[in-house]
């Protein structure tokens, strides 16, 4: 009975195959050539990056970087491009927080507030016209970069990219293919500081250490007993 089913399993996993081939292309496979393809044809519907979940469908691998990952479903309700542009945006912020963090460990300005090495407590020791002179400089980088558009319906209507801000020092974006290959690399490198910058953060709130010297004299936190 257990072989039975099989055979009929298998056949009709077949059937179900032919029906998006031409019976020359089947016919012409050996065994384990329309097995591939069959489960080929399971998996199209599958996330590359979760396969135990199905592709979000605006998901169709033309962005850099896109790798079918979207468990919440954001892309079914949000616009694609709007939500490429936060995540670079977020990227970016988390490497230059990553970068600022291990540099204000061993190197502040010498006046009285900058010379915390815990960056945690540095936000609280810092002048205040010093932090409102970063929040006004990211606002006016947002709305002159986006030609005041801040919403989906009216942040591309220029027909710009997502994270294209112009800027480019270097010319990176003269030759196509290194412009793919470092837009790659931008978008990993971003999603890596993210990571990096919470697990910095959680760190210094944990041990109250800052990361470089928590990275030289490592000390497992204290489990307490109950």
């Amino acid at each position: 009975v257990t072989k039975m089913l099989s055979r009929i399993l298998v056949a009709g996993c077949l059937a179900s195959a032919a029906a998006f081939s031409s019976p020359a292309a089947f016919g012409g496979l050996t065994k384990s050539t329309r097995k591939s393809a069959i489960s080929g044809m399971k998996m199209q519907d599958r996330s590359l990056a979760m396969p135990f979940l199905s592709a979000p469908p605006a998901l169709d691998g033309t962005m850099a970087g896109d790798v079918g990952f979207d468990p919440l479903g954001f892309t079914n309700y949000f616009d694609l491009k709007w939500l490429r542009e936060a995540e670079l945006k977020h990227g970016r912020i988390c490497m230059l927080g990553c970068l600022g963090f291990l540099t204000q460990e061993k190197i502040h300005f010498p006046m009285a507030g900058f010379d915390e090495p815990l960056a945690t407590e540095a936000f609280f020791s810092v002048p205040a016209a010093g932090l409102w002179q970063i929040f006004f400089t990211l606002g006016f980088i947002e709305v002159t970069t986006n030609s005041a558009g801040l919403t989906p319906g009216t942040m591309f209507t220029s027909g710009r990219a997502p994270g294209d801000i112009g800027f480019d020092p270097l010319n990176l974006s003269m030759d196509d293919s290194a412009l793919r290959r470092f837009e790659l690399a931008e978008l990993k490198h971003g999603r890596l500081a993210m990571i990096g910058l919470g697990g910095m953060l959680h760190q210094m709130l944990q041990t109250k250490v800052p990361t470089l010297a928590q990275l030289a004299n490592f000390k497992s936190l204290e489990v307490p007993s109950f």
